[in-house]
């Protein structure tokens, strides 16, 4: 005889979680967003508009994500009625399947619900750099740099390099992307600090087991969302070379751009260009956005501990361990999460990690 064990009843309308869940009223907003779109005079100047595009781009998605949910939640209300009215093995089989696409997409919404700081809605900017062991560390940070840009390609976000500069022999010194995309640096604030690869060495002729490190630094993008005034006599510009591997240089002129921050001290450069004028906007650029996440961790004190250890690119400060030799484990030390499949993970699968790490913050600050 198959059984179906009684099951308390689904809620009739999502809206009794709360607002989050009310379609209604994220179809009205969408829909004034629209309708001040549609005026003519509103695109005399297009970058003003920019933030709006982006807000209809979120409500969008959410109105989406939020129309599957209610769709698979009717669904599973009717396969919950024929289930514990019959003994139907088809019925009971369907029922699972609806529950298994319910819990993915209450899933999905609780992290979207867990994205809630003002900050987490923007671009991100992501730096990476490799610590102390040369070649080494300088392989392991390209190798987070593709772990990176494959996550971006899952989730069909936008990727810009802003500025990268080789490595002598083989990896990178340092990479600066731009990352487009809702809540992009919601997400990826996780991946903040100092991660550690342990493997066979492919540059070490012996064969023998190393340690690499590596530091991800994520700020969010002010772009221009959020007005950063900037003074002119507050900023000081220094003009060099592009430079490759070995020293080779890259341009044949001065082009390079090195903007600093003279009441902060805080920095940014850019030599990927050719042109010192898109440069020169690259920096400023990504000096605004530093200067912005000093003003999101004035505001957020506790924040300033995720920073610590940063120092240090060395043993004790690393936030997550992927272990190649002489087994096969990716482990974040803040959440315990681990995953056995460090190919997948390096391959770009990282939203387990950052999807605990948003719950143990959630619980860290409640």
């Amino acid at each position: 005889m198959i059984y179906a064990p009684p099951v308390s009843p689904c809620p009739k309308d999502l809206t009794t979680f709360g607002g989050g869940f009310d379609v209604a009223a994220q179809q009205a907003r969408l829909t004034e967003i629209e309708a001040t779109l549609s005026n003519p005079g509103a695109w005399d100047n297009p970058e003003a508009l920019t933030p709006l595009l982006r807000q209809k781009s979120r409500t969008e998605e959410s109105i989406a994500r939020l129309t599957r949910l209610k769709t698979c939640h009717d669904d599973m209300r009717e396969w919950l009625a024929l289930a514990n009215d019959s003994e139907d093995q088809e019925a009971l089989e369907s029922l699972a399947q609806q529950q298994k696409e319910l819990a993915c997409l209450l899933d999905e919404t609780e992290l979207v619900t867990l994205l809630s700081a003002e900050e987490d809605k923007l671009d991100a900017i992501l730096e990476i750099h490799p610590g102390a062991g040369g070649t080494e560390s300088q392989d392991w940070a390209e190798m987070l740099l593709r772990m990176y840009a494959r996550w971006v390609a899952r989730r069909k976000f936008d990727l810009e390099e802003m500025d990268m500069l080789p490595g002598d022999e083989a990896g990178i010194k340092s990479v600066t992307l731009r990352i487009a995309g809702p809540y992009a640096f919601g997400f990826l604030k996780s991946e903040r600090g100092i991660h550690r690869l342990i493997r066979i060495s492919p540059f070490d002729a012996s064969g023998r087991r190393h340690t690499s490190f590596a530091s991800v630094d994520v700020i969010p993008d002010a772009g221009t969302e959020i007005e950063i005034d900037l003074k002119e006599s507050d900023l000081r510009f220094d003009i060099f070379r592009s430079s490759g591997p070995g020293g080779q240089s890259v341009n044949t002129t001065s082009s390079a751009v090195r903007v600093t921050h003279l009441p902060t001290g805080i920095t940014a450069q850019c030599q990927n260009e050719k042109s010192q004028h898109h440069n020169k906007d690259t920096a400023l650029r990504v000096l605004k956005a530093r200067l912005y996440n000093l003003e999101v961790q004035k505001r957020e004190a506790e924040r300033q501990a995720n920073y610590a250890g940063k120092d240090a690119i060395a043993f004790g400060s690393q936030i997550r361990t992927y272990t190649l030799q002489p087994y096969r484990l990716v482990k974040d030390h803040r959440t315990g999460t681990e995953s056995g499949n460090v190919d997948a993970v390096l391959d770009g699968a990282i939203d387990a990690f950052q999807h605990d790490y948003l719950l143990y913050r959630h619980e860290q600050n409640n």
